[in-house]
């Protein structure tokens, strides 16, 4: 190597480790294929305009794949990604790891004041801010009014799971291709046990008790699964057990779904004319509960813009990430899209615009059930974890993995409820242990 070569990789290999954006700058952020992202994606040009020194390299994954090769890189401090989308269940994880970046300070015009009290928590450790939201969820009903009238029924201010099961059976019209209803059965920790732990929760259940117990052979979970799977046996659409989000946001955007017990986020792309058929007949309601309780396992999710504490451009990803995430960019989807398809769940001002509670319907809804979220205490049982819809603990994504496994067996027709109750306890108690539990 010339002593001018060495000079400029030595050069390149200052700017690098200082953080200086130069004009080879390029960045790789890995991010989940679902709907806000893609539409971040196409508002590139902005972000472009805005720095031209920074070059963004995309790997949109499917939310499976995407926390296995994270997890993977992070873990290994491979630096594939410079910017990584990541949940809630992760950051505080991984941040007492010394694996994240602390993004304190993202510039004068962030407002990280503004940030929902609620979201901001779950993503802090010793007070720091380990990541910032794209956008943030919890659970709700969203529902056809017209096939709801059809069947003469009308929803309850706060519907109990007697309540969908008559609606799912009086809204199903097979030979239409219409289904009463939709839910995840795809399996994964943040796919069908997302939903199912959630449901578990409203049904006065928890994953363990003060012991760490696995609780799959008490009685709250045999109901939680036999209603699961006789809803969707019955009132549900063929080959459930592939559904994930994605697939039930299509089947509901076309017209096939009744109700959809899901994702708040979902909301805005459920009532959109231009990707929606349905768009004028949706309306909303807080997640189901069971008859007379009053938990209605709101989730709490968010999915973040965090950076590795390993990347050699950490300047540069913060830029991009300080974009992405600011209320300048809420103002660009607000231009380019409509204000009704902004990231939601992130920014109390967002809930106080007049001009987005006009034009997102579901707004008051998506904002009562993030503030309803109780993630320090997600069960009515007196538990040792906190979480929502996961349970806080590094072994959840394996564990919880594994048991969505046995879930969607049994929905696809391939073991029985009680088999894949059996199956979970008995794989939850020899991983528990193996961890060392209780600890």
């Amino acid at each position: 190597m010339t002593i001018s070569a060495r000079a400029l990789l030595g050069a390149s290999v200052l700017l690098a480790a200082t953080g200086v954006a130069s004009a080879q700058t390029t960045i790789t952020v890995a991010t989940v294929n679902n709907g806000d992202m893609i539409r971040m994606q196409r508002l590139m040009p902005d972000f472009n305009a805005k720095h031209p020194d920074i070059k963004v390299n995309w790997v949109t994954l499917e939310e499976n794949v995407l926390r296995q090769r994270v997890t993977t890189d992070i873990a290994s401090k491979g630096g594939q990604y410079d910017v990584l989308t990541i949940g809630n269940y992760e950051v505080p994880i991984w941040a007492k790891q010394n694996w994240l970046l602390p993004l304190d300070n993202l510039g004068a015009d962030y407002d990280q004041a503004d940030l929902l009290p609620q979201v901001a928590q779950s993503l802090t450790v010793d007070g720091k801010l380990y990541a910032v939201p794209f956008y943030a969820e919890s659970s709700m009903l969203m529902y056809r009014t017209d096939l709801l009238e059809k069947a003469g029924l009308k929803m309850p201010e706060n519907p109990d799971w007697d309540f969908i099961a008559q609606a799912a059976e009086k809204m199903t019209d097979k030979g239409a291709g219409v289904y009463g209803i939709c839910l995840r059965g795809k399996a994964g920790w943040g796919e069908n046990m997302a939903f199912l732990t959630s449901m578990n929760n409203s049904m006065g259940g928890a994953w363990f008790d003060m012991q760490w117990k696995p609780q799959f052979d008490q009685p709250e979970w045999k109901k939680t699964l036999d209603t699961y799977l006789k809803l969707m046996t019955n009132y549900g659409p063929p080959g459930s057990s592939s559904n994930g989000f994605n697939e039930n946001l299509a089947l509901f955007q076309t017209g096939k779904c009744g109700m959809w017990i899901d994702a708040t986020v979902a909301a805005s792309f459920i009532s959109d004319p231009k990707e929606s058929k349905v768009a004028d007949k949706v309306s909303f309601a807080p997640a189901p509960t069971r008859a007379g309780g009053s938990n209605h396992g709101n989730w709490l999710w968010s999915w973040n813009l965090a950076i590795p504490a390993s990347s050699a451009k950490k300047d540069a990803a913060k830029t991009f990430v300080a974009w992405a995430t600011s209320p300048a960019y809420t103002k660009l989807v607000a231009e380019k899209e409509g204000i009704a398809n902004v990231p939601p769940g992130t920014r109390t001002s967002l809930y106080k615009n007049e001009a987005y509670l006009k034009a997102a319907p579901f707004a008051p809804m998506t904002l009562k059930a993030i503030e309803a979220a109780n993630t320090q205490k997600p069960s009515e049982k007196q538990v040792p974890y906190t979480g929502g819809q996961f349970v806080a603990i590094p072994e959840f994504q394996a564990i919880g993995t594994a048991v969505g496994q046995q879930f969607s067996a049994a929905l696809a027709g391939k073991a029985s409820a009680a088999q894949a109750l059996a199956g979970a306890q008995a794989l939850t108690t020899r991983e528990m242990t193996r961890a060392g539990y209780p600890k």
